[in-house]
């Protein structure tokens, strides 16, 4: 190390040029004797050295535990003084400039702090309190008109209460991951238990009820922002992501932090770009906590007690294992668990018997339900393809050489039999029925497995085969393009076909819903599968993605980068489409697929399959 350290370079020197010398980018000498430098003294310049003051007053600088701005801001509320809360991270300086400079953060609540106390840090405002032409304004202007009344402690307990239930009536029933009499009970303060609600689970909660609530406060800000935008919601967002951080939900292992973390995830933007980035950190964050605590074995989940207990903890670990598996598909990432991390054959609490379909109106819980209907089983088995796919497609050696013809075709027959065991069973058949929960389960199965040979067809585009782009790279170009063997172009023939198919049952299905309004209550079931197919069919110039656009459209009410993503994909299609790479030159470019006569089509948005 001695050695090594003799061939570094020398410490760079500290800079001491007076700014006119720094300003012209000419060598600073002092005259011994003179205050002058010497090119100042030649050139009769003023020798200032203002911008080296100003870097040692920033070196020497002291931060401050809590901003003038961040105490002025709370004395107002009527609710606890800044003085009742336990600052558990980094100080309130370090937080604005690191995570959102643009409004004004306050500090951590800890853990033992009261709903109360969490609805007062949660609902405060998003700017300090300003006096503009000697008009004093209201910190809440940025929410609405409306915004100013959570001032009143009252008003934030009954926006609260009313944004839970939302969340309860619409996003639990498809995340069942807690008991609604249990957090009612301690939310409302009239449990016996002594602990009280974890502020990062109330802060997602109310956020959750936040992107579909229909109170008059969001719509005013809705209304203020064009129309679909929540400046309100979206500051819920960041600060239920805030106290989770502060909280350390990403660090510590344990039940409740699984949960918290599974909430998170599908709360945060959907959007591939955004240079937030937060896609799959929570999920990574919760299937840390699921390993630690060994719930990927058989026997420990079984020594759970407490039924109630037990079964939400199964169905986080199954939420867990099939968002794992979809999500690394839909970001391009490897996934982080494995067919041989876990051991359980079992998907709910107790065994679900072979009910008679009369019966099922005895399974009061949704996870009892689903598990009736096959969703869990057949969603499963699909997530192991998905997983199966990016452990092999996503890889750099790919990028470069292509996807092997083994790989391609191998994929391909593990679509095929998912397809002919479970789509019937899972998938949208006749048509929609049921209720909102029925149809969106229903399409999203459908949806999903469709999108895989979408995901398939752009992993081919991109990547090319490999047997061919060695055809190709060996291939001298005097002689002509290069001769691929028939059966190859058979395979990217056949991928097109599924892709294509597949797209446009997606936008039939996209269509319904939206018709019914239930992609304005999704929690973004189908959101993934409607931007992937959405794409290609304006790259492809198919009518079809219209009913995508429109399905964006009504997404962007609680997601409201589905707007930009909306626009987006109407700008390609109106362009024409966009040429296709290594599925170029097959001739598909706008052409029709051939449906089998048992497959229906649907009435609605231009007669998109179903």
């Amino acid at each position: 190390m001695h050695e090594l350290a003799k061939t570094l370079p020398p410490p760079r020197k500290q800079n001491t040029a007076c700014d006119a010398c720094r300003a012209r980018k000419v060598k600073c000498n002092r005259i011994p004797g003179n205050d002058k430098h010497q090119h100042c003294l030649s050139k009769d310049y003023p020798c200032t050295n203002f911008v080296q003051q100003e870097t040692a007053k920033k070196r020497h600088r002291k931060p401050r535990s809590q901003s003038v701005s961040t105490i002025g801001a709370f004395s107002h509320l009527s609710g606890p003084t800044p003085h009742s809360f336990s600052a558990t991270g980094p100080s309130t300086t370090f937080l604005a400039q690191s995570i959102q400079p643009h409004r004004c953060v306050y500090p951590s609540v800890s853990r033992e702090a009261s709903v109360t106390s969490v609805l007062a840090y949660i609902f405060s405002p998003p700017t300090p309190t300003t006096t503009v032409g000697g008009i004093l304004s209201s910190p809440y202007d940025d929410w609405g008109v409306e915004a100013h009344k959570l001032n009143d402690e009252g008003f934030r307990k009954e926006l609260a209460l009313d944004l839970v239930e939302v969340y309860f009536q619409i996003v639990h029933t498809r995340f069942p991951l807690l008991n609604p009499e249990d957090f009612r009970s301690r939310f409302h303060g009239t449990t016996k238990r002594s602990d009280p609600l974890h502020p990062a689970l109330v802060a997602t909660v109310v956020a959750w009820g936040a992107k579909f609530a229909e109170n008059t406060l969001f719509v005013a800000d809705r209304q203020r922002n064009g129309g679909t935008k929540s400046l309100f919601a979206i500051a819920l967002v960041d600060r239920a992501r805030e106290l989770a951080e502060l909280l350390k939900v990403h660090r510590i292992s344990s039940p409740e932090h699984v949960i918290i973390s599974l909430l998170l995830e599908p709360l945060q933007s959907q959007n591939p770009e955004d240079p937030i980035y937060y896609h799959r950190f929570w999920l990574t964050s919760a299937v840390r906590s699921l390993l630690n605590l060994q719930i990927n074995h058989k026997s420990v989940m079984s020594n759970i007690q407490d039924s109630e207990d037990r079964g939400i903890m199964i169905f986080a670990w199954w939420m867990a294992v099939l968002a794992d598996g979809y999500s690394s598909t839909y970001f391009r990432k490897k996934p982080m668990l494995d067919d041989d991390d876990y051991d359980i054959d079992f998907y709910t609490a107790a065994p679900v018997a072979a009910l008679d379909p009369l019966e099922t109106q005895k399974l009061t819980s949704n996870r009892e339900h689903l598990e009736f209907l096959g969703y869990y089983r057949a969603n499963h088995a699909l997530a192991r393809i998905a997983r199966q796919i990016s452990k092999l497609f996503w890889k750099p050696l790919i990028e470069i050489d292509g996807i092997p013809m083994d790989t391609l075709q191998m994929v391909m027959e593990h679509l095929y039999d998912w397809k002919a065991t479970f789509l019937q069973l899972v998938g949208v058949s006749g048509g929609l029925k049921g209720d909102f929960i029925g149809a969106i389960s229903a399409c999203a199965s459908d949806a999903t497995y469709h999108v895989m040979w979408v995901i398939v067809f752009d992993a081919v585009d991109d990547f090319g085969i490999k047997e061919m782009n060695d055809l190709t790279r060996n291939h001298n170009s005097d002689l002509g393009p290069p001769q691929t063997p028939t059966h190859m172009d058979e395979v990217k023939v056949r991928v097109f076909d599924e892709a294509l198919r597949g797209a446009s049952r997606i936008a039939g299905l996209i269509g319904v819903l939206e018709s019914h309004q239930y992609l304005r209550l999704d929690p973004a079931a189908m959101l993934a599968p409607c931007l992937h197919s959405g794409f290609l069919l304006a790259r492809l110039g198919r009518p079809e993605v219209q009913s995508c656009i429109s399905g964006l459209q009504q997404y962007s009410y609680a997601y409201e980068e589905a707007a930009d993503q909306a626009n987006e994909m109407a700008r390609i299609y109106n362009a024409g489409g966009e040429e296709l790479s290594h599925m170029a030159g097959l001739g598909i470019h706008g052409r029709t697929v051939s449906l089998s006569p048992s497959t229906p089509r649907s009435e609605t948005n231009g007669g998109s399959y179903l």
